[in-house]
């Protein structure tokens, strides 16, 4: 006859298969400085690799997610400088028609509308060739300059332990949480497994 405290072994083992998934998420940010237990020391996996983490994260920002070039051809492209030929010339028709009147009123004396109209076109068409030519120029200046891959990998390698764990914690609580309910699931099933294959003997 079966004793019935071993119907309890599935619920130990869910137990133990939750409690040790928990543990090796736990070891992945702790512990924070390394410690040396008998002959093996035991540093928390992300404070041990933050410097290549960082690196990585790096050289992944600049050169897929956040590249100056995409930037360039997206402020370069004619359909977004359309959308900001409104605004240049609205401020060529105030410059021509109140600013030159105030800094050159007897120039201003002379030009009347169609004139203005005139000047208008001619000095939009050429603004609407130049900005592409010009904001080309910045992004290759600024590129030079500004370092994307090193202020991210500074940034991240400058991250407490705590605030890399926040971070981390905070985008994939619900993998960890799963990976916790999977161990548990697990050790339940193989517990299961015991009982009936004790029961059959």
């Amino acid at each position: 006859m079966m004793h019935y405290g071993i119907l309890l072994i599935p619920f130990i083992s869910a137990f133990i298969g939750w409690f040790t998934n928990w543990i090796a998420i736990k070891m992945l940010f702790h512990p924070r400085e390394p410690k040396k237990i008998l002959w093996i020391t035991i540093h928390g996996i992300f404070p041990k690799r933050q410097k290549q983490f960082a690196e990585k994260l790096g050289k992944l920002v600049s050169n897929e997610l956040l590249s100056f070039k995409d930037i360039e051809q997206k402020i370069t492209h004619p359909g977004n400088v359309q959308k900001l030929m409104p605004l240049i010339e609205g401020h060529i028709d105030q410059f021509l028609r109140v600013k030159l009147a105030q800094q050159m009123p007897v120039i201003s004396m002379f030009i009347g509308d169609k004139t203005i109209n005139e000047l208008k076109t001619v000095f939009t068409a050429e603004l609407e060739a130049l900005f592409p030519v010009i904001m080309k120029n910045y992004m290759i200046g600024l590129q030079e300059e500004l370092d994307l891959e090193k202020i991210v990998i500074e940034k991240v390698a400058g991250f407490s332990s705590d605030k890399l764990e926040q971070i981390l914690v905070s985008i994939m609580a619900k993998e960890f949480r799963f990976v916790e309910i999977i161990g548990g699931v697990l050790g339940f099933l193989i517990g299961l497994l015991q009982v009936l294959i004790t029961w059959l003997q």
